[in-house]
């Protein structure tokens, strides 16, 4: 059997994700054997226009140059998989589309004419047709790992979008808000992060998006039970994954009133 050719490119983000896959060690070493890597520039190997079967993708869409070239990764891939937060809903990145941009260029830079921005960071799937998304900030070398032998496989790889709340309740973990009333965003998030926060008596803070079907508005209303105020509310639907649907409603609610 063949060899499938991956591609992992990088667009405005940290560079977590990507991580995510070299940090897999011998399993990394491992896909170096099953897959053909042809342009992974965090890894060395350069070729930004190579056609394979698998593109990788990190990153916002954040400035004029990011549209031709994602443009070009789509036509140059027979799968796209965008991973993280800032690929999946635009990331942190993404809060500055609920202000002027304009203005908080020449409010932070010196020479702001010399700053290519777009006046939104976007995700990948605004531009062109992603296949599949793998949610988080940063995600889990194993939901990478797993999505890859998927399509080695010849199938689909399976979208992790049951609440957090599943994941402790697997994981026999005592809910922090229930005993400890605090702030967490559980209820409404996808699972896939192991419940790292929760496991340590702290609130989940929605670093993966929106689960399926959050009720959002319930959740925000307990918030304000537990006394947060209304831009502490907002700040909590709109740190990470502020562009998401769900989130993005929710936090505009809050921070009207």
């Amino acid at each position: 059997m063949s060899r499938l050719s991956l591609a992992v490119h990088k667009f405005s983000s940290c560079d977590g994700c990507q991580l995510a896959l070299l940090n897999a060690g011998k399993d990394f070493l491992e896909l170096t054997r099953l897959m053909e890597i042809r342009h992974f520039a965090e890894a060395g190997i350069l070729d930004n226009n190579a056609e394979v079967d698998i593109a990788i993708v990190e990153g916002s869409i954040s400035t004029e140059a990011d549209l031709p070239r994602i443009q070009a990764i789509r036509k140059h891939s027979k799968w796209l998989l965008t991973v993280g937060a800032c690929a999946t809903s635009g990331g942190l990145q993404a809060l500055r589309n609920m202000h002027d941009s304009g203005q908080w260029m020449i409010d932070i830079y010196a020479t702001p004419g010399s700053i290519d921005s777009l006046e939104t960071a976007t995700p990948i799937s605004a531009h062109v047709p992603v296949d599949f998304e793998i949610w988080g900030c940063p995600i889990t070398t194993e939901a990478l790992l797993e999505a890859l032998k998927s399509l080695m496989a010849g199938v689909s790889p399976i979208e992790h979008s049951d609440k957090l709340c599943i994941e402790c309740k697997r994981r026999q973990q005592v809910c922090v808000m229930v005993t400890g009333a605090r702030p967490c965003m559980g209820a409404v998030t996808r699972s896939g992060c192991g419940a790292i926060c929760p496991r340590v008596g702290r609130a989940c803070y929605g670093c993966y998006g929106p689960a399926e079907n959050p009720n959002t508005a319930s959740l925000a209303n307990r918030f304000k039970g537990f006394g947060l105020m209304d831009d502490e509310i907002t700040r909590r639907f709109w740190f990470i994954n502020s562009a998401a649907d769900g989130f993005r409603q929710e936090g505009e609610t809050w921070d009207k009133k």
